[in-house]
């Protein structure tokens, strides 16, 4: 099943959460935080007031109490409007 966002709306898929810290220490996974990087999925279309600037394959930050989250076949995924986006992360 695919999902096709409306308007500015974006779908995004939460990066894997690290499993040890930088000193080697291994995480529980109910000690772990959700992720603020995710991945975009697929972008609305946009609407005739905003121009969509993300695309399919960015890496992006969030806040960490925005959009509506969804599981779709056992993954998660969260609907963000484009201006619930605080930064594309590259490299």
């Amino acid at each position: 099943m695919k999902l096709k966002p409306m308007a500015d709306n974006v779908l995004l898929k939460a990066h894997e959460a690290q499993e040890t810290t930088a000193s080697g220490i291994i995480l529980a996974t109910t000690s772990k935080e959700k992720p603020a990087i995710y991945e975009v999925v697929s972008v609305g279309p946009g609407t005739k007031d905003v121009t969509m600037t993300v695309a399919a394959g960015d890496r992006v930050v969030v806040g960490k109490f925005v959009g509506t989250d969804i599981t779709l076949d056992k993954k998660e995924y969260k609907f963000v409007k484009q201006d619930d986006i605080l930064a594309v992360v590259t490299d």
